[in-house]
């Protein structure tokens, strides 16, 4: 124990003394900062004149004989909030006005049933037809009405009329849930891409200076890897938590800047229960892979050998994030995949925390997944610490699966 506690507060010690990982953490916290406070910074520079329609984009239109222009321009004015609605004479006055960029786009009404859209480059986000499709279908519904004899008042009644509707979710609220369990799946994947490597990097750079065969021979394999692995662990959380944690104290310093704002609402107000549960999964799902990597570094005879020994871990991973990322983005986060996956190290820290945050889980299938988790973090531990006790010590070309694995072992028959 004294041994892996000298480990752990060293290596902890390079992480937190390190350049990088001082300025990545403060880089990524002003970031936070700069987006938290870009509402009200917005507010300040823009000085309240953005509802000036002389600041807004120019929308023109054209309306035929059969449409009443004046009243048309005052609702599409009122509709499309965002433009500065202007009149054009004609096609020729629009496709020039448009050309030279003098207005953004242009609508040429000929009827309550027909009307073309004009626009220089047609934006992916561009939603202004579907909206102008809406609202010439109730102006034209509101002059019928009124052309059968149907009083305006009677009109208006009628196509005000709302429906209501109440939702009982029994279970989640996917869409609530969604982005917050994308952060924390994403987080998760960066962390032990970065992390992971990192372990992998330092066990190899000891190993090519030598310094290993002292190491081997004045700690224990266990207290070696189990420090090595905790203490990149540590080390990221504490990453992640000035990252997060200001973030979280720049929201509630802007939250009424943001209280419009239902994407970002959901990620700050994650319920404590997700929040352990991610912490959870999170740590021991680290652990499982830094392990790996910590073992697989062991074996590379160069620095320059690591990338392409890691790599079939790195795929694994990979893998499984994808498959949780596409049940996620699907919402088919209860398929009989993601189930399995549930159940399987590699894959159930991911897996498993998706499910509980966006469906209904069962009590005894988190503890069944945790408990295989524990498990295997702890198996996964000890062999990668007797890998790692013969890995350091094989020099030259980098030895295969077969005879590391033949090494471990026979050096465990033969004591």
């Amino acid at each position: 124990m004294k041994q892996f506690k000298k480990i752990l507060s060293f290596e902890l010690k390079n992480y937190l003394n390190n350049k990088v990982f001082v300025g990545i953490t403060v880089f990524l916290a002003v970031v936070m900062a700069i987006i938290m406070f870009f509402p009200r910074i917005s507010e300040a520079i823009g000085g309240g004149t953005s509802d000036q329609p002389s600041d807004r984009p120019v929308m023109l239109i054209s309306v035929g004989d059969s449409v009443e222009g004046g009243s048309l321009r005052a609702v599409f004015q009122n509709v499309f909030a965002d433009y500065n609605v202007q009149s054009a004479d004609s096609v020729e006055q629009i496709s020039e006005a448009i050309s030279s960029e003098n207005a953004e786009c242009a609508f040429v009404i000929d009827s309550y049933t027909s009307y073309t859209y004009y626009v220089n480059d047609l934006s992916i986000n561009d939603t202004n037809a579907q909206i102008a499709d809406s609202l010439m279908l109730e102006l034209y519904r509101m002059n019928a009405m009124n052309e059968l004899g149907i009083s305006p008042e009677q009109v208006e009644s009628i196509m005000s009329q709302t429906i209501e509707h109440k939702t009982e979710i029994l279970s989640k609220d996917q869409f609530e849930n969604f982005f917050y369990t994308y952060i924390m799946i994403f987080a998760l994947y960066m962390v032990i891409l970065l992390y992971g490597q990192m372990v992998a990097t330092n066990v190899a750079t000891e190993k090519s200076s030598r310094a290993m065969e002292l190491l081997i021979t004045s700690a224990k394999p266990n207290s070696m890897m189990f420090g090595k692995v905790i203490a990149s662990c540590l080390a990221g959380l504490i990453q992640l938590i000035c990252v997060f944690g200001s973030a979280i104290l720049f929201y509630k310093l802007n939250e009424s800047y943001w209280a419009d704002n239902q994407i970002i609402g959901s990620i700050f107000n994650m319920p404590v229960d997700l929040l352990l549960y991610m912490l959870l999964f999170f740590v021991l799902g680290f652990f499982v892979y830094a392990f790996l990597y910590g073992a697989v570094g062991s074996t590379a005879s160069k620095l320059e050998d690591i990338n392409t020994s890691v790599m079939p871990i790195t795929m694994l991973f990979i893998a499984g994030f994808f498959v949780v990322m596409f049940s996620l983005g699907s919402g088919t986060v209860d398929s009989t995949l993601m189930k399995v996956c549930s159940y399987i190290p590699f894959t159930s820290p991911m897996a498993m925390f998706t499910r509980i945050a966006m469906s209904a889980v069962s009590a005894y299938e988190i503890v069944i997944s945790v408990i295989i988790l524990l498990a295997s973090v702890f198996g996964i531990g000890i062999l990668s610490a007797r890998v790692y006790r013969v890995g350091v010590l094989l020099y030259g070309t980098t030895p295969k699966i077969g005879a590391v694995l033949k090494a471990t072992f026979g050096a465990d028959r033969n004591k």
